[in-house]
């Protein structure tokens, strides 16, 4: 599970230099808040990967429950923060014009536990249908359970739309999951 490197690499100079691209006067103040605490994280995590990933073991049967919180925020590497983060940056933007600061920041708050909380009882669904106590173990880091959350949200407050996904114009209330299998071939 620890693959994260420190310092400046790669995907975070490329993330820095979108963020650069844009303007930080351009990025609505959650937004950018959300993308400092998530660089901030990754270059000086509160936990190791292993500790901080959340399990259907690790959170339920030993009530380690602070992994709600922490999943969301830690990366496994460079590459994962910066796929998560530029799809931030652009969702944010959208949504956080749309739905103003303090509502944005709640629905934030709200889709970071939440999706750890579905993301378990999906893993204890799979353990019971498939009689296999191994998805238990399956322990996951990353914001990306957030931002499939804001992809359906962003797509009900602007139906009807066209996505440009990969160089593929797909209709945006199929982007979402376009969006979500890319992500999971490109950072699983």
């Amino acid at each position: 599970m620890e693959r994260r490197q420190r310092g400046l690499s790669a995907g975070l100079l490329l993330l820095l230099y979108q963020i650069s691209q844009v303007g930080l006067q351009n990025i609505p103040s959650v937004t950018l808040g959300v993308l400092a605490l998530n660089v901030f994280l990754f270059l000086n995590p509160l936990r190791p990967l292993a500790e901080a990933c959340l399990s259907v073991n690790e959170a339920v049967h030993r009530r380690n429950w602070q992994r709600l919180l922490l999943a969301p925020f830690h990366h496994a590497d460079d590459w994962h923060l910066y796929y998560n983060m530029i799809s931030m940056l652009w969702k944010g933007i959208m949504l956080e014009r749309k739905l103003k600061s303090i509502w944005f920041a709640y629905i934030i708050a709200v889709f970071s536990v939440l999706t750890g909380v579905v993301y378990m009882v999906l893993e204890i669904l799979l353990v019971i249908l498939l009689d296999d106590p191994s998805y238990e173990m399956n322990c996951g880091v990353g914001f990306s359970g957030v931002l499939f959350a804001l992809k359906v949200l962003n797509n009900h407050y602007n139906p009807g739309r066209v996505s440009n996904v990969f160089g593929l114009l797909i209709s945006s209330k199929y982007a979402c999951w376009v969006e979500l299998v890319a992500i999971h071939f490109i950072a699983p």
